[in-house]
């Protein structure tokens, strides 16, 4: 749900409150928490890269927030080299492997010399994402459930702009009671709220929806398409 008020919690804060807009909060106020720092022993220079991508979404987040009705334009210079190493680490290191079977220990093997190459097809317009492998993921009622896995480099150039583009821009215009996909936020933070509100406040009734296949839809990537294009120009 979206709220152009801008109603929802800063993009980097300790604490916060969950329903912000709201007289009464529907649940206590939650810690969130902080980025994730990388294990021991890692290089000053990987350290130094996912600085580089925090403070790169920081200056995002703060011009999206001074001028929330201007649309944001040439945003690609933030994607440089450091943040394409930061976003590689990210990676979950024993992730299935895309269409291209390279796996993420592989692609360690000349980091540097792919990551440059990366960034100059990205920079020069020539990068072109692979087609995602798809595998059936079974579902308790025996259904399957159908799974696009990217290869890796794809992951690499979503999770750079994911995270240092598009989560600056939309986060803050979340309500505070909005749980999916967000940074810092689960299922299980949705169900403490939820446990919460009932116990807390007079509920009359709880609507349980789930909207079959929405995911794969002809409408659903129009419509992130269009909530996008009208804050990206």
């Amino acid at each position: 749900m979206m709220n152009g008020l801008k109603q929802s919690d800063p993009a980097i804060v300790p604490v916060k409150s969950a329903n912000k807009g709201t007289e009464v909060p529907a649940e206590p106020m939650e810690g969130r928490a902080g980025t994730k720092g990388n294990p021991r022993g890692q290089s000053t220079h990987r350290t130094q890269g996912r600085d580089r991508m925090s403070q790169a979404a920081e200056r995002i987040r703060q011009a999206a927030t001074r001028k929330p009705k201007e649309k944001l334009t040439a945003l690609l210079h933030h994607i440089t080299t450091d943040v394409l190493e930061a976003s590689y680490f990210i990676l979950k290191k024993d992730a299935a492997a895309g269409v291209d079977g390279v796996t993420w220990m592989e692609y360690g093997n000349g980091l540097e010399e792919r990551l440059l190459d990366l960034h100059d097809r990205v920079h020069s317009g020539a990068y072109r994402a692979l087609p995602s492998r798809r595998v059936e993921i079974p579902k308790p009622d025996g259904g399957t459930r159908p799974l696009g896995i990217a290869a890796l480099e794809d992951k690499i150039v979503q999770t750079a702009v994911a995270e240092t583009i598009l989560v600056p821009i939309f986060e803050p215009e979340f309500l505070g009671f909005s749980y999916g996909f967000r940074p810092g936020r689960g299922a299980h933070d949705a169900l403490d709220a939820l446990a919460y509100g009932i116990e807390q406040r007079k509920v009359n009734w709880i609507v349980d929806a789930d909207l079959r296949a929405f995911l794969e839809s002809s409408s659903y990537c129009p419509l992130v398409h269009l909530s996008c294009s009208n804050r990206l120009g």
